[in-house]
């Protein structure tokens, strides 16, 4: 694969950009055929346009770079079958600070520790100077600056998060990660600022799998939940060709069908997370019955105020603070930076300060190494209003007390399950909370399924030293048939919160019985009377012979389950089982059914969950909207989203943001069918720039449902 020169990123998912004709930009082109075939017609044919990437080994294609005019003529090329906007991905992660992985260690005997194996962590570079990773750092190479040197981002835009990964995973000094002897090679494909594009993902696990890694962790993603991303593809492509690879499931819960691509993939390791039993502080308002979690920006000092403080409501802290000695300084986010903020709330006297966001859901967030001796914290917009509404309006004063928490899911962490195939996801769940790992200077605490996801490929990697013929799935396999179920008020998770549960290092290594597939997906029902049918292949891995006796799931009217109650397995023997159910679609709501079917030995519980779904459910129909103007033509534009189900009819109309007022249609679909749809309609954009809602209005069975998307148009 050729790497010549550092491409740009084109589009943003959720707008437009024009380029000028004499403009440079980089799209993914696809071909059927051989991509060194294609290069060798572009460079005889085409010789202007520069090939930045070339891929041949989960996906066939080029990244090409050159004018629009230039790239226009790629669309007369027979070998090209499709053009790709250039995708932005980002690392998922949040912050806050505790220890995780010598907790996990102490639950398993250390006999192995994932000698030999060798790890791809795909991310924003590795510090390799880390006293930590030095020892283990093989090599990798660098998809953003296209070089051998796979470093963080320093400077502006200064990155810790492959750091903090890869520490998870084999971090072998005063931390010790989960695997401490594997051999770590970093694919730097997020830039500054934790930003990458679809390009460099692809790239990097295009180098990743030619260097023969035999695990891979991804812990990025987008918003997508569809099957037919291409770093979807790409992933699953990797997996067939033996590489076991680990996805964070994403940032974006506690709503269902939120698990974006690449974790979508049905052949990888999707990784949800959970919090570790824990004491944590929450503030409160005396008299009212409700707790907010206390989420410490980075750098800052704990939070360990113990009696009650006055507020301040300071606004976004542009003006100068007054009155605010001895109180907590309650600021939005936005307009100036947290240590600015933070700076001001401490010259004035401040006890602590509570940044909460200006948009739905947490935040990130550092003092970028500025040492204030207050705490500074971070809550989410409705609890920071809340705060506000509380607290500074009634004159009441902010208290903060200390909870114990049980081993629980984590709220950010995103649930299934995934549009079009059906299937549940996250397929396990690890620690994602409060997690304590190398970054470059030193140690951090971050949250994210992006800490979880290392933690799964640190096991994977001892699982590999332990079995080195074990396939991706064979590891998968072992992972979620000894996974355990979390509960929570002695109920349990549901499947698409936790997939089978959370990892059992040590059960993975000695399973007393494997179970595959490792979850049952039946589908959409949408006639009235239907029968499905599915197996389970039940293994006996040990050298004496078990009973295995099968649960039937708590039955709803209108569903009936046909199971035998009992296996019998001789040592080593493995037998199918066939899984019966008979649904009435009248009897049944509409929507997400769930559950697990539970088997027993005489050693332990296992949990196979199953899902189906009656109609639809509350899913977005219409995601992943990229638009982008033709190469040669800004008033031509292409458009690309995923559609989940068979519509009558699509209707898109632009708005202008803010006042609404209609700018007509911008292009009308009939018929058009589920998965990945493309077109191109014109648009004159003179009188169109500035920014704008895209409205996608679709027909079907009488009904109609609306979906916006912010788009951005720029005059040529």
């Amino acid at each position: 694969m050729r790497l010549l020169h550092l491409f740009i990123l084109l589009l943003l998912l959720t707008g437009f950009q024009s380029p000028d004709e004499n403009d440079e930009v980089t799209i993914i082109i696809e071909t059927e055929d051989s991509s060194s075939l294609l290069a060798e017609q572009i460079e005889s044919r085409i010789p202007r346009l520069e090939i930045v990437a070339q891929y041949d080994t989960i996906f066939n294609g080029l990244a090409v770079k050159g004018t629009a005019q230039e790239l226009e003529k790629l669309a007369r090329m027979d070998m090209v079958v499709n053009q790709y906007p250039v995708v932005k991905y980002k690392s998922l992660q949040q912050e806050m600070g505790t220890f995780s992985t010598q907790v996990i260690r102490d639950q398993y005997n250390p006999s192995y520790t994932g000698k030999g194996v060798k790890v791809g962590v795909i991310d924003t570079g590795v510090d390799y100077s880390h006293p930590d990773l030095q020892k283990n750092y093989k090599g990798g190479f660098d998809t953003v600056d296209f070089d051998n040197d796979p470093m963080e981002t320093r400077g502006e835009g200064s990155t810790m998060h492959g750091s903090h990964v890869a520490g998870v995973i084999a971090a072998d000094g005063k931390m010790k990660g989960i695997a401490p002897d594997a051999e770590l090679y970093a694919y730097r494909a997020l830039g500054p600022g934790g930003i990458g594009s679809s390009v460099q993902v692809i790239a990097a696990l295009e180098e990743a799998v030619k260097e023969r890694m035999d695990v891979i962790n991804l812990s990025l993603g987008n918003d997508v939940n569809g099957p037919d991303w291409p770093t979807t593809h790409a992933v699953n492509r990797a997996v067939e060709l033996g590489v076991t690879v680990i996805v964070a499931a994403g940032n974006s819960g506690p709503d269902t069908w939120t698990v974006g691509s690449p974790a979508t993939s049905s052949k990888a390791i999707t990784v949800g997370a959970s919090a570790l039993p824990s004491k944590a502080p929450v503030f409160g308002i005396p008299g009212e019955d409700r707790q907010i979690p206390v989420q410490v920006l980075l750098g800052s000092e704990p939070w360990e105020l113990s009696r009650k403080y006055p507020l301040l409501d300071a606004g976004r802290g542009e003006e100068d603070l007054n009155h605010a000695s001895g109180k907590i300084v309650l600021f939005e986010r936005g307009e100036i930076p947290f240590q600015e903020k933070a700076f001001k709330a401490y010259q004035a006297g401040a006890a602590g300060v509570v940044i909460y966001n200006n948009e739905p859901g947490l935040f990130q967030g550092s003092l970028e190494n500025l040492s204030i001796p207050i705490p500074v914290a971070a809550v989410s917009k409705k609890d920071g209003e809340w705060l506000i509404q509380q607290g500074v309006q009634q004159n009441q004063w902010l208290e903060t007390t200390e909870i114990s928490l049980d081993h629980r899911m984590a709220p950010f962490s995103s649930r299934g399950p995934v549009t079009n195939t059906w299937e549940l996801k996250p397929d396990v769940v690890a620690p994602g909370v409060n997690i304590l790992s190398t970054v470059p200077g030193g140690y951090a605490a971050l949250q994210g399924t992006s800490m979880a996801a290392p933690h799964v490929a640190g096991l994977a990697s001892l699982l590999k030293e332990a079995y080195p013929d074990w396939s991706p799935q064979q590891i998968k396999r072992a992972m979620m048939s000894s996974a355990d179920i979390l509960e929570k008020d002695k109920l349990p998770y549901s499947p698409t919160e936790q997939g089978t549960g959370f990892i059992d290092i040590e059960e993975s290594f000695n399973p007393t019985l494997l179970i595959e597939p490792g979850s049952l997906a039946f589908g959409r029902i949408d006639q009235p009377l239907v029968n499905k049918k599915a197996e389970l292949k039940l293994t006996n891995p040990t050298n004496e012979s078990q009973t295995v006796h099968l649960e039937v799931p708590v039955r709803e009217n209108g569903s009936r389950w046909d199971l035998p109650t009992t296996v019998q397995l001789e040592p080593n023997e493995t037998k199918e089982v066939e899984v019966g159910l008979h649904l009435t679609k009248s009897f049944l709501k509409a929507g997400v059914h769930q559950g697990f079917i539970k088997l027993r030995n005489q050693d332990h519980d296992f949990h196979v969950p199953y899902l189906y779904m009656i109609g639809t459910s509350d899913y977005e129909k219409v995601s992943g909207l990229e638009l982008s103007s033709k190469w040669a033509e800004a008033r031509r534009y292409t458009y690309r989203f995923h559609l989940t189900d068979s519509v009558d009819k699509i209707t898109v109309d632009l708005y202008r943001a803010g006042t609404m007022l209609s700018h007509g249609k911008l292009f009308e679909l009939e018929d058009p069918k589920p998965g990945m749809v493309q077109g191109e309609f014109k648009v004159n954009t003179n009188h169109l720039e500035g920014a704008y809602i895209a409205v996608f209005t679709l027909e079907y069975e009488d009904q109609k449902e609306s979906y916006p998307f912010p788009v951005t148009f720029t005059s040529s």
